[in-house]
């Protein structure tokens, strides 16, 4: 593999009072024109988020900076935010984001230019491509596992049961609302849980998205940890109604993915099914319902990163997690030639709490021409773009 340096212009694209942030890599920041960037903005950034903590969502006008608040919610985190996004199916009339409704989370399809919402049964988790479905889990029982992750107002009412029945994915159609469960914790502990022999788990469901296509779902289920002990984590497939489930990857260590097509997932893993596995920590695309796969530029990318294709899944964008003198590296990885162009790499800010971190968390806009990412490098949480056309 090749190394050359891109050296971009990078520009904050948020304003520069108050703290700013998107929130996770894998969701549409960017408005289709390609002029509009969504945005969390919250009055703090020192601490973990509690009870009763808002988050103002709203759309920047990129080339102005100017930020134009549409709602508060309650429902939010710093790792994925209220997991805001652009409604794919509303040509950039619509957003996407969870909130606090009547004592319970729920999702929201608001019309930014009316103000008028309609609500989902369920908070989303990952919302499809055409935007006519949606994934949910269980957000008060992912603040306890990872307050990053989850929020913080409503208390699990399944808190005391390790894989309850009642709880565990949910599908939600996102023109009518109306959503259901159709994979419980009970079902995903009976199809995987061997691994523990016969030591009983509470389980999670942490990450969930679907493939390019619909057809099918991805999902990481894991452990909650003992003291001193690493949670454990697999790999699991299933299609739409959550049946024909395949374990992917047993329990271990597998980390941020990213969905190429229908078939195939790039994922940071212990690879320990594949045939071509290396090491024990690498970078591998997989290949659904098989245990093929392959390595992504041998001993290049033996470290966790966020990583996305582009739209035309030709390059990856990628970043990495501070290094010992706090730089977290932005770069992309061109597939055809086998190259990785360095972006640049910013100081990041020391934290108290590790789920208050600001990770890039990099973005493609939807013709890959620039990205945006989220960043402490000035001493706050800002919002910042690189055009790649100037490289």
């Amino acid at each position: 593999m090749k190394i050359r340096y891109g050296r971009p212009f990078v520009r904050r694209i948020s304003p520069g009072e108050g703290y700013f942030f998107f929130g996770y890599y894998d969701l549409p920041a960017f408005d289709p024109t390609g002029r509009f960037h969504l945005a969390h903005k919250v009055s703090f950034m020192d601490r973990l988020h509690v009870k009763g903590d808002k988050a103002q969502i709203g759309i920047i006008e990129i080339e102005t900076g100017k930020f134009e608040a549409l709602d508060i919610t309650e429902a939010w985190n710093f790792q994925q935010g209220a997991m805001l996004q652009w409604n794919p199916k509303a040509k950039g009339r619509e957003i996407i984001y969870n909130r606090l409704e009547d004592g319970v989370y729920v999702g929201v399809i608001m019309d930014i230019n009316t103000g008028k919402k309609r609500y989902t049964d369920y908070p989303v988790a990952n919302v499809f491509s055409s935007g006519e479905y949606a994934l949910g889990i269980n957000m008060s029982r992912l603040y306890d596992f990872r307050p990053g992750y989850g929020y913080a107002t409503i208390e699990d009412p399944f808190k005391n049961e390790n894989h309850p029945k009642e709880d565990g994915i949910f599908l939600t159609d996102m023109e009518s609302g109306k959503g259901k469960l159709i994979l419980s914790l009970q079902d995903i502990w009976d199809f995987s849980g061997g691994y523990f022999q016969g030591e009983d788990q509470k389980m999670v469901i942490n990450h969930i998205t679907f493939n390019t296509d619909q057809s099918r779902f991805l999902f990481l289920p894991r452990n909650f940890p003992k003291p001193g002990e690493r949670h454990k984590t697999a790999i699991i497939t299933a299609d739409k109604e959550g049946k024909d489930l395949f374990l992917l990857s047993d329990y271990g260590i597998q980390s941020h993915y990213h969905w190429k097509d229908k078939n195939t997932v790039i994922f940071f893993s212990d690879g320990k099914e594949l045939k071509c596995r290396k090491g024990d920590l690498n970078t591998y695309e997989l290949i659904d319902r098989t245990y093929e796969g392959r390595l992504i530029a041998e001993g290049a990318f033996m470290k966790d990163t966020h990583m996305s294709y582009s739209p035309d899944r030709k390059r990856l964008l990628m970043d990495t997690y501070p290094s010992k003198i706090g730089m977290r590296s932005l770069s992309i990885y061109d597939f055809e030639e086998d190259t990785q162009i360095m972006l640049g790499s910013f100081y990041s800010m020391p934290v108290s709490c590790n789920d208050i971190r600001c990770d890039l968390h990099p973005r493609w806009n939807d013709t890959g021409s620039a990205v945006s990412f989220d960043s402490t490098h000035e001493g706050y949480r800002g919002i910042y773009m690189i055009d790649l056309e100037d490289i």
